[in-house]
């Protein structure tokens, strides 16, 4: 997927069985606030992504550093999940959510690095026009890893579980600014 100055990024498909307790003390944790599954049982965890696992538009992966479990990273078709109702999907949206992995060491530049290898992991599929997310209109330190990507805000939308930012990103607006990034230019 990625190698970058900070180790090889990659991704691998979730196994909710398996991954679930990896995954319950990541969501659970204060650090992950906005992922609201902080009261979350193993087995609520363990139930939610085998739900995901299911479902024909919607996808969990874990994203491994240098081959150790870091991130995870969803991906949704839009007009199925998530964003039903809020918003007119075009052809080639398609959904995302990531959470980086808490941790006691924070790396400068890995939570960048890691949304970086989620964008180019799915803008790989040459059908993805667009990607789409909807994150709490409170998360300013993810709205500013959003634009740094390229993510534009388009307007507030109201979900049932939150009052969320709806952002887009096209495939020219990454690699512009990745591009960009790339040769060091301020973005």
């Amino acid at each position: 997927m990625s190698t970058a100055i900070l180790g090889a990024l990659s991704l691998r498909p979730l196994d909710p069985l398996s991954d679930a307790e990896l995954l319950h003390s990541w969501v659970t944790h204060p650090k992950a606030a906005y992922w609201m599954m902080q009261g979350a049982r193993l087995q609520d965890v363990e139930r939610e992504y085998m739900r995901i696992a299911a479902h024909e538009h919607h996808d969990a992966f874990i994203g491994l550093h240098d081959g150790e479990p870091a991130f995870l990273m969803e991906r949704y078709d839009p007009r199925y999940v998530e964003l039903v109702g809020l918003y007119e999907p075009e052809p080639g949206d398609v959904g995302m959510h990531f959470l980086v992995a808490p941790t006691d060491t924070p790396v400068h530049g890995f939570t960048r690095a890691v949304i970086t290898a989620v964008m180019e992991s799915l803008f790989d599929d040459p059908r993805t026009r667009r990607v789409v997310v909807e994150p709490d209109v409170s998360n300013t330190a993810v709205h500013a890893l959003n634009e740094a990507v390229g993510f534009v805000p388009v307007r507030e939308i109201q979900k049932p579980e939150k009052r969320a930012l709806l952002s887009f990103c096209t495939r020219a607006h990454f690699f512009k600014k990745h591009s960009l990034a790339s040769r060091g230019v301020a973005i």
